[in-house]
């Protein structure tokens, strides 16, 4: 380019009405909200992986990575019931407005609240599946390892761990937390 010819400018954004600002904010927040729950869903993949190949050390790391996001969700989640509850008052409304009702009364902004609660929605629903998957892992080894201690608190309390028809004899249910630490 010449040094004398000036530069092309994009053109001035135009002016964002104050009753449009919140609801834009709104959506960004959802953009947030919908990039940490795609975060945690990486996080609790990575627990399941972990889980399978037994390595307590990545759950560890997963476990800690699941409660940083969930800690920033939660504050995502405040923001956006604050900023929910600004709309509210500028638009004088009795109650809390759900996503559709936001997008009835912007309908220029109408498209993207939508698909946004969409994705969030599907990535939420795959999180909890995975939650719950990894949730019945832990509480079936947490099952078998509490009967391994009732067999192994059998063999240190008594002298027989076995009865005379082969069955092993075992000591009572133990307690998760006792069984853990």
């Amino acid at each position: 380019m010449n040094p004398q010819t000036p530069t092309p400018r994009a053109p001035a954004a135009a002016a964002v009405s104050p009753a449009l600002k919140p609801i834009l904010e709104l959506e960004a927040l959802f953009g947030e909200l919908l990039a940490e729950h795609r975060k945690l869903l990486g996080h609790v993949d990575y627990q399941l992986e972990s889980m399978q190949q037994m390595n307590t050390r990545q759950m560890e790391v997963a476990r800690n990575l699941q409660e940083s996001s969930r800690m920033r969700i939660n504050s995502l989640e405040l923001r956006r019931r604050m900023l929910v509850q600004q709309i509210m008052r500028m638009n004088q409304l009795k109650s809390e407005p759900k996503i559709p009702q936001l997008a009835e009364l912007f309908p220029q902004r109408r498209g993207p609240l939508l698909k946004l609660r969409a994705e969030l929605e599907a990535v939420m629903k795959q999180v909890q599946s995975k939650s719950f998957v990894s949730s019945r892992v832990a509480s079936a080894v947490l099952g078998h390892l509490n009967t391994a201690m009732r067999i192994l608190a059998g063999a240190v309390g008594g002298g027989g761990v076995y009865t005379n028809r082969g069955v092993a004899r075992v000591a009572r249910r133990i307690g998760v937390m006792e069984a853990v630490g």
